[in-house]
């Protein structure tokens, strides 16, 4: 399996943190959503005078209730339970619980992947504007504080006059505002939480300040809010390599030039990259020249990953208002979010294949799962190994400043102005240092009976003695995202009350994005003994996934703390070798592409009003028109002059996307709803650029690896249909269902190619570590396209229940739930080695679990306030492997849950104590390779990961 290192999951480009400076408290601004704005300006309202401040689980539950009652879309609320207090100790796990939302890829104490009704492209927004980190379209939405929130609404649906990009769905997160309060207000909070298996505490600290006066020239507002958290993790995985084929282990039955257990990797006997990967059963065989020869299925390696991190997440968010009558508020706002994160991964690798010493009877090496061709466990001598010490430092720093008005413009017209403008960076510094040997002996068992693998070396002891390790390649990279945002709206409602028809809402916006990329990478080979090195060269890590399976609990890896505060000296020390490595070119960075994307918007959309039966009928008809023409230059850096080719292209589309909403009362307390509309997802800037990025041949299968973008892409387009019931049988509970279909075109997916790169065009014509590059080299090269169309198609069912007239020690009990089932399906395009589609196969989409649920057990009485949830969903195809070896190639994951609970306790009315913990039971991710009806958790299994448990106190005070 090819080699790379194992880094945190992260939104594309996504970065990292910062502290605190006067100008984060300068600026970055918002306003509501013109669709949320548009349904309260029906009624002429004041600020926010009579808003009331919601405490605890039970009322933060009516007002979601509320909230979605009143929405034209469908919508799903989380409401803080107390002034920047969501009930969860982040964003995303307030999430988890919201009907239709699934989470995964939870790793260093916190959750990494998001999706609504199964797809990730969700639009995010803050106080309605489009927010995004770096180069990206999209911002990881555990970078924004939970401190800073007072509410969450999931838009499921969209009207014309919200955004049209994001097919999933729209998050829009709200925050503070002076406004929000009657008087003065002051909130310190401190938390703090304990990681396992980091075995950290960590913490948490925030504060907010809210002020309004009366004075002589209206009424003013203003509110800083704050918020610091650190956080130290570990996250420890193992896994095996891919499954590869390998000729029979007895000499007679092998064909002529090969030797027992062999690696087969000529592609004219097995194509690499076969979805459905080859047949498992005993005795299947491959044409070697006209011939058919038994062959087994075994893993190519194995590996482990002890990846230790460190985080701190800064914020801070300014609001200014000022009413200087009553037909008009001003509202400024400024957010800044920063994102600091080092890791030191620490990896053991090891092959377990035919590169070794089998010894004299190769068939005593191996066991099979009955019935099947697959080795289940081996052993193999003198096989080779490398760990390797991988130092990953990132930062963002985003910026949003912004400017809002609201205008009641006589008794009918009423109009919303917003200037924003944003910024964010994103720099990262990676290296990795290999140190390698081989080992005497290596035994495996690639299923130990838990779905892990567990092996062991001859002596184990040998992994943490230095001098038994040769150092070996050093891997120095870079890169640089920059973006930045100007965007303008100016939106309206007119009361018309001409018969049926309402109000007439209408409204322009104008956004100009621009983003670029830069990166530079160096590698080069030593052969050095570790030890002779000197002893700060070298890390040890100990007590390795005691929780996972029987596998090494330590091993040597080189410090890449001290490399890296010493990497002058080491890039000198590969200097010494290698004349071309740390030349000034390869430490600066080149950039890549940049480009300049502007959108512009229109909008008009009208609500009515009519009876059916005796009944109210609503009705919201809309069209939105969009616009967008995109300018891009891409460079390109010839390998041996290294001169720089820049290459512009353009290109613009247009789309007219109509949406329309009904919403029938037919009896007192039920709604029913029905919502059509269209929505987009557009490239991502990093895929319009075909500027080939190359991965050397680590693992010497004969060809590297690579990607490259693709100008020409179109966005993906979705057509969404929902209709929902809802019943408020209570004042304070409901069941609500929905039914829904998306039809999605145009999606985009990789298609693999071969393609030979020659001499003056190869990055590793120098390398030492893959095969000879001298006449060039070839690389499977992966590239995006528009090849597929997909749908999905699922119910929703969730309840919010508190019992009436329970005994006295019950009162206060209630229930919150939902079930989500979805079904998906796309046609995935197979290419043959040219790149030419010559078959189409149809895939579930990834991240898509077809069932999920959530259910939570709340008490509020008294000053006790309480939850207990349970999040699960079913297993999913999470990804593909990397063609260079699938076989098969997707990789599922098993069914994922978390046992979450917490507890506030009120001291008085203005102190609060909580504890909360998350994980409870420990549950560990997992995955297997399957496709079709190839590969089972048995015989295919992958990885496992330990997510860890965290337990976290904290005490609140507010005045």
């Amino acid at each position: 399996m090819q080699y790379q290192s194992i880094r945190v999951a992260a939104v594309p480009a996504r970065p990292l943190y910062l502290k605190m400076s006067v100008a984060a408290l300068m600026g970055a601004g918002l306003l509501s959503s013109a669709s949320v704005w548009a349904q309260a300006a029906a009624e002429k309202t004041e600020p926010s005078d009579t808003t009331v401040v919601v405490t605890g689980v039970k009322a933060s539950l009516i007002k979601s209730l509320a909230i979605k009652r009143t929405s034209d879309q469908v919508v799903e609320s989380v409401v803080a339970d107390d002034i920047g207090k969501l009930p969860d100790n982040n964003v995303v796990e307030a999430l988890q619980r919201v009907t239709g939302i699934q989470v995964t890829d939870r790793a260093g104490g916190e959750v990494g992947t998001l999706s609504i009704r199964g797809l990730p492209d969700v639009q995010t927004t803050w106080n309605g504007r489009t927010i995004f980190t770096a180069s990206g379209t999209q911002v990881a939405l555990q970078d924004i504080p939970s401190t800073l929130v007072r509410q969450i609404d999931v838009y499921k649906t969209r009207d014309a006059s919200q955004l049209e990009t994001g097919i999933a769905g729209q998050i829009d997160v709200k925050s503070l505002r002076p406004f929000d309060f009657k008087g003065s207000k002051v909130s310190l909070s401190a938390r703090e939480t304990y990681l396992d298996p980091a075995k950290r505490w960590n913490p948490q600290l925030s504060g907010m300040l809210s002020n309004r006066w009366q004075t002589g020239y209206g009424e003013f507002g203003a509110l800083v809010n704050l918020s610091d958290t650190k956080t130290k993790y570990r996250t420890e995985s193992v896994a095996p390599g891919a499954m590869v084929p390998f000729v029979s282990p007895n000499a007679a039955e092998d064909p002529a030039g090969y030797t027992p257990l062999q690696r087969i990797f000529d592609n004219n006997i097995w194509t690499p990259g076969t979805r459905t990967g080859l047949p498992m059963a005993a005795g299947s065989t491959l044409n070697f020249n006209g011939k058919a020869y038994p062959y087994y299925l075994s893993r190519d390696a194995v590996f482990q990953s002890d990846l230790q991190g460190e985080r701190e997440r800064s914020s801070a968010n300014i609001a200014l208002q000022w009413k200087p009558n009553s037909d008009s508020v001003y509202t400024f706002e400024s957010m800044y979010n920063g994102y600091r994160n080092k890791t030191f991964n620490k990896l053991l690798f090891s092959f377990v294949d035919w590169w070794g010493d089998l010894g004299s009877n190769p068939a005593g090496s191996i066991t099979t799962f009955p019935g099947t061709n697959v080795i289940k466990s081996r052993t193999v001598n003198n096989v080779y190994g490398f760990n390797s010490g991988d130092l990953n430092t990132s930062a963002t720093d985003s910026y949003v400043y912004a400017l809002n008005g609201k205008w009641d413009l006589g008794d009918r017209l009423r109009l919303e102005g917003d200037l924003s403008y944003q910024t964010s960076t994103f720099h990262s510094e990676f290296t990795a240092t290999r140190i390698d040997r081989v080992a005497p002996s290596i035994n495996v068992n690639f299923n130990d009976g838990n779905n892990n693998t567990a092996f062991h070396f001859n002596n184990d002891a040998d992994l943490a003695d230095p001098s038994k390790w040769n150092v070996a390649q050093f891997f120095d990279n870079a890169n640089r995202n920059k973006g930045s945002a100007v965007t303008a709206s100016l939106a309206g409602v007119f009361d018309a009350d001409w018969g049926a028809l309402k109000t007439i809402h209408f409204g322009a916006r104008f956004d100009d994005r621009k983003a670029s990329e830069a990166n530079r990478g160096q590698s080069a080979a030593l052969n050095r003994n570790l030890a002779s090195l000197g002893s700060e060269y070298s890390s040890v890590n100990s007590n390795f996934g005691t929780a996972i399976s029987d596998v090494p609990r330590s091993w040597v890896e080189p410090n890449a703390y001290y490399i890296r505060d010493n990497i002058d000296a080491w890039r000198k020390l590969y200097n010494s070798v290698d004349p071309n490595f740390m030349t000034t070119d390869k430490l600066r960075l080149q950039k890549t592409f940049e480009v300049d994307e502007k959108t512009n918007n229109l909008f008009l959309m009208g609500n009515t009003e009519n009876e059916l039966f005796g009944h109210r009928l609503r009705g919201n008809f809309g069209v939105r028109y969009v616009k967008v023409d995109t300018d891009m230059t891409f460079y390109k850096v010839d390998a041996t002059t290294k001169a720089v080719t820049a290459t512009s292209a353009s290109k613009s589309t247009s789309k007219v996307l109509p949406s329309m909403t009904l919403i029938y009362d037919p009896v007192k307390d039920v709604v029913l709803r029905f919502n059509y509309g269209e929505t987009l997802r557009r490239p991502s800037f990093g895929d319009l650029n075909p500027v080939y990025q190359l991965g050397d041949d680590v693992s010497k299968v004969g060809y590297g690896s690579g990607s490259g973008g693709n100008p020409d892409l179109k966005p993906t387009q979705s057509k969404n249909l929902d209709l929902t019931a809802e019943w408020y049988f209570q004042k304070d509970s409901a069941v609500y269902g929905t039914l829904f279909k998306r039809k999605i075109d145009g999606l985009v997916v990789n298609l693999a190619r071969r393609v030979h790169v020659a001499p003056a065009d190869d990055p590793f014509r120098n390398s030492t570590s893959g095969g000879d590059h001298t006449n060039g080299y070839d690389y499977v090269i992966n590239s995006p396209t528009n090849a597929s169309n997909g749908k999905i198609s699922g119910a929703e069912l969730g309840f919010i229940y508190f019992p009436k007239g329970l005994p006295s020690l019950l009162d206060g009990f209630g229930i919150q739930g939902s079930y989500t089932h979805l079904t998906s399906s796309q046609n995935v395009p197979e290419a043959n080695s040219a790149g030419v589609i010559v078959a189409q196969l149809e895939t579930p989409f990834f991240g898509v679990s077809n069932r999920s649920y959530n259910a939570t057990l709340a008490y509020e009485k008294g000053p006790i306030s309480a939850r207990l949830s349970q999040v699960w969903r079913s297993g999913f195809l999470a990804t593909n492997e990397a063609a260079l070896f699938a076989n098969p190639i997707g990789i599922w994951r098993h069914p994922e849950k978390s046992v979450d609970m917490q507890v506030t306790y009120k001291i008085n009315d203005n102190m609060s104590f909580d504890i909360s913990g998350v994980n409870l039971t420990n549950e560990v991710q997992q995955a297997y390779y399957h496709f079709g009806n190839a590969g089972n958790p048995q015989l295919t299994n992958f990885g496992t990961l330990q997510i860890g448990r965290s337990i976290a106190v904290g005490l609140r005070w507010k005045m």
